[in-house]
């Protein structure tokens, strides 16, 4: 308008603009992250002073710039954009895990020189799979499960199949506790010898009881009542996520350090035939199972239905491959393992 000037000013929901008396105000939008917009328009040169004036417009360049590069960073991150998610109940813990490693494997590496190739196929393993530990969980990977049911099948899959295996292989614990003080380390050592926590762990990573208990976390995160509630609250994804990991944390290690090469097969091929069915059920399902996290299917192109068929085609042939060439890994080397026994026996029995 000529010889006026426009301000806009924000005030809360419900409140009243003070201080700028005789002002004609027009509300323009409502309801933008809690606060009220106003277009107030007066003649500038009349009534407020030149103080006043900078104030006004520089209260006006703060209300307008600064919310609007909110609403912009707002629409990027929920919108088109995949981000990198930092929820700190997930980073400290993952960020400790790895300085406490890397610390301890540094003082291992100083003081010792024996088997130093070993501790390094150890620490790339614990690289590895704290890396993939960080890719499903941090990476744009977490995003975009939050928002389609297949990426978060791939983020629970690498969780259970990828990462604990990873870190089974790594045999972390000894190199954790180097990271500790030498009181607290060897407290903590005590602690783990004691009969009752060795009594626990052998029960919870004896082969049946492993795959048993990593099965019955599997299928009961994946009833539909309780996966539902996951995704809506963040307390029970964060539980879902972490029974996910240690529970395949304690599988994997029945399979590849406690068991002998056999019987560890058919664990893997019993987790592969379930999971396999689990997953042929979520595939093959005329209609919808999940139904909150299949709500934003429509923005990526898919329906919810073909979303979910996705998750379970996801879960059966790219997941039960790799239970599978672990199964078929083990299988060959209790083969070799059985045909050298047996041909040392032999031997004995010539002499």
């Amino acid at each position: 308008m000529p010889g006026g000037l426009y301000i806009v000013a924000i005030c809360c929901s419900g409140k009243h603009i003070r201080g700028v008396p005789d002002l004609s105000l027009c509300r323009i939008y409502q309801r933008l992250d809690g606060f009220d917009f106003h277009l107030c328009s007066f003649d500038a040169r009349a009534g407020i002073d030149g103080v006043k004036r900078m104030r006004t417009i520089a209260l006006a360049f703060v209300t307008v710039f600064v919310p609007a590069t909110g609403a912009l960073a707002h629409s990027e991150a929920d919108g088109e954009q995949a981000i990198w998610t930092f929820d700190p109940w997930i980073v400290t813990p993952l960020l400790t895990f790895g300085v406490l490693y890397g610390f301890g494997g540094l003082l291992l590496w100083l003081r010792t020189s024996t088997s130093r190739h070993v501790r390094g196929w150890h620490a790339v393993a614990f690289l590895a799979g704290w890396l993939a530990l960080a890719g499903a969980l941090v990476s744009p990977l977490h995003w975009l499960g939050e928002r389609l049911f297949s990426f978060h099948m791939i983020e629970h899959e690498i969780l259970m199949a990828v990462a604990a295996p990873l870190l089974v292989l790594a045999r972390p614990i000894g190199t954790l506790l180097w990271s500790l003080p030498r009181h607290i380390r060897v407290a903590v050592g005590r602690l783990l010898r004691r009969p009752t926590i060795n009594l626990v762990w052998q029960w919870l990573s004896a082969g049946r009881n492993a795959t048993l208990i990593h099965g019955i976390a599997i299928w009961v995160w994946h009833a539909p009542v309780l996966f539902d509630s996951a995704v809506a609250n963040i307390t029970m994804h964060r539980v879902q996520h972490l029974s996910f990991l240690l529970t395949a944390v304690i599988f994997w290690w029945s399979v590849l350090r406690r068991s002998n090469p056999g019987l560890a097969a058919w664990h893997l091929f019993i987790t592969m035939l379930h999971t396999s069915v689990l997953g042929a059920l979520m595939a093959l399902a005329p209609r919808l199972l999940y139904a909150p996290q299949n709500g934003s299917a429509a923005a990526w192109g898919l329906t919810p239905l073909e979303d979910q068929q996705l998750a379970g085609i996801i879960m059966w042939i790219p997941a039960g491959t790799v239970y599978a060439s672990a199964a078929l890994a083990l299988t060959t080397l209790w083969i070799r393992h059985a045909s050298e026994t047996r041909r040392r026996s032999d031997a004995v029995r010539a002499l």
